[in-house]
């Protein structure tokens, strides 16, 4: 059994993660940069450890820092929360080598599921429909010959990608050669790889993704899908489970088919399998080994703790429920709340000078801010997340129309404004929306 967990993050997750662990009986050690001295999960875990300056490849991107850290506190087990070492097989195996369990997959599934190309080609192997492509690194002296067998318009992506970047479209074949030299020059400044491959791009799709998990063993289940499709420069906004476009039947055959690729692979702890989905089919784009930032809607309409079945799993407790016994019950949406101009989308950091969560049935607020509470200006702009469940989406948004014109967070900019702009647009109303809306929406307001 696992004793102490040493939370690898900051912000809303190592709070999210803190609370699961007091939950479970199970002691915390909090690691910050000096930037997060006074930051919430700081001041409410068992122990804290400065591991650095405010950099993030000074701190928290500081494995021998928070090994030494593990060492030093006795703490026998790390959550990586997301991003930062969340998806970092290095660092699953150090820990590993030092007798210090990773709450996460293994550094091979990792591995496998970082690197793009592998993990379309493993998702094939598994019976996952995957997007139209090349079989593996595009060049710019093949791509081309790629692009015609794919068919225009087609989309370049990094293999090691993420966030959006690394990633252009060609919508014709004088478009192809910039696109590809542009892809591979902002791959190898944002990962330190400039390998990218070549995928059909998709007019209008949803973004859909099925939140698994697995005991590591051959078990595995899955908890629905969330609709990611509101996006900004490829960074979510809005997420809902369950989609507005999906019926109960396809909801359980795209299901099934993710928890069986995952028992065939052996998967262990939680896991992401994101696809776009356009005229009824899905395509596989990527699978994220670790907690999603929207987990609490899956959460909010299974009422399974997440946190709670990662750390059952890598305790060896396996999962604490069957695919039987999965019920889903109503309808939840999560607004994720940023330090940003709601216009410009600059960040906005500084002191919050009033904060006022909202409350009642159905409303749940992650977030490590409070009155006074600076924002560094070093980090993602990420404050806080606003989840709200009703027993349907109607019921759903006329609550979220009522806990935003609660909610007051002042002395910076949020993007709190937005969501009172989409909770009142038809479109949102209607659930009608693809990749693309949000954007175009955001220019047309802007003229």
């Amino acid at each position: 059994m696992i004793s102490k967990i040493l939370i690898a993050n900051r912000g809303e997750i190592a709070l999210r993660v803190l609370r699961a662990c007091k939950e479970l009986g199970i002691a915390t050690v909090a690691v910050h940069s000096t930037a997060d001295s006074d930051a919430m999960h700081v001041r409410l875990a068992d122990e804290s450890v400065c591991i650095g300056p405010p950099p993030s490849r000074d701190s928290y991107l500081n494995i021998h820092q928070i090994v030494a850290a593990c060492e030093i506190t006795g703490a026998d087990a790390v959550h990586p929360g997301y991003g930062f070492l969340s998806e970092n097989a290095k660092f699953a195996e150090i820990l590993e080598a030092h007798d210090i369990t990773f709450i996460g997959p293994t550094a091979e599934h990792i591995r496998i599921m970082g690197d793009k190309i592998t993990a379309k080609k493993t998702a094939q192997e598994l019976g996952i429909p995957v997007v139209p492509g090349s079989d593996g690194e595009v060049r710019p002296e093949n791509a081309l010959e790629v692009a015609r067998k794919i068919g225009f318009p087609v989309l370049i992506k990094a293999t090691a990608g993420g966030g959006g970047r690394g990633m252009k479209v060609a919508k014709t074949e004088a478009e192809l050669e910039e696109a590809v030299s542009t892809a591979r020059s902002e791959a190898l400044a944002a990962f330190g790889n400039d390998a990218v491959y070549m995928e059909k791009y998709l007019g209008k799709p949803r973004h859909i993704e099925i939140q698994i998990v697995g005991d590591g063993e051959g078990n595995a289940i899955h908890l629905g899908e969330r609709d990611c499709s509101l996006q900004r420069r490829h960074q979510k906004v809005w997420e809902e489970a369950n989609s507005p476009a999906l019926n109960v039947e396809q909801r359980m055959k795209i299901g099934e088919v993710c928890a069986d690729a995952m028992r065939k692979l052996k998967y262990r702890g939680a896991g992401t399998i994101e696809f776009l989905y356009e005229n009824g089919e899905f395509y596989f784009i990527e699978m994220n080994t670790r907690l999603q930032v929207e987990h609490p809607i899956t959460e909010a309409i299974t009422g399974i703790d997440l946190v709670h079945e990662q750390i059952r799993v890598a305790s060896g407790g396996g999962l604490s429920v069957k695919q039987e016994d999965i019920v889903f019950s109503g309808h939840a949406i999560e607004c994720r709340i940023n330090a940003e101009d709601p216009r410009t989308f600059v960040p906005s950091p500084g002191t919050i000078t009033h904060f006022h969560a909202p409350g009642g049935l159905g409303v749940r607020v992650d977030s490590g801010a409070y009155q006074g509470y600076r924002i560094p200006p070093y980090y993602d702009s990420l404050i806080g997340k606003l989840i709200v469940h009703g027993r349907t989406r109607v019921e759903c948004m006329m609550r979220l129309r009522r806990v935003l014109d609660e909610f007051v967070i002042d002395g910076i900019k949020t993007t709190l404004p937005l969501f009172q702009d989409l909770i009142n647009n038809q479109d949102i109303a209607n659930g009608d929306y693809d990749i693309h809306w949000l954007e175009h929406h955001l220019a047309t307001t802007s003229e």
